[in-house]
């Protein structure tokens, strides 16, 4: 049992540094969704990366302007780009941005 709660603490320390959180998002219309998974570090920078219903995967960076606000980008594999904000309560949180001109909201956690 003690050998069990030493690597448990050991594998805690090691991933101290990152969290990495599901995500979940659209298309404003609807016309397609994502789901993905985003990582934060603790010196507030972070990726993410979703793919969509229809094929198409875009991964992106982050950074936090202050202790629950960021933004980033995302790079798609067609070529589709765009910026993003979120609001963040650490473990959750919500977002909008744009992707190839259309409107994409997205959470997190």
């Amino acid at each position: 049992m003690r050998v069990i709660a030493v690597t448990v603490l050991i594998g805690v320390g090691l991933s101290g540094c990152a969290m990495t959180l599901p995500v979940r998002g659209q298309i404003a219309d609807g016309s397609e969704t994502f789901t993905g998974s985003a990582t934060g570090y603790a010196d507030g920078g972070g990726n993410l990366t979703i793919s969509s219903n229809r094929g198409r995967t875009c991964e992106g960076t982050f950074v936090y302007v202050n202790g629950r606000e960021g933004s980033g980008t995302f790079m798609c594999s067609d070529g589709a780009s765009g910026p993003f904000n979120f609001v963040s309560t650490g473990t959750r949180g919500t977002g909008t941005g744009t992707l190839a001109g259309k409107t994409f909201t997205f959470s997190f956690g």
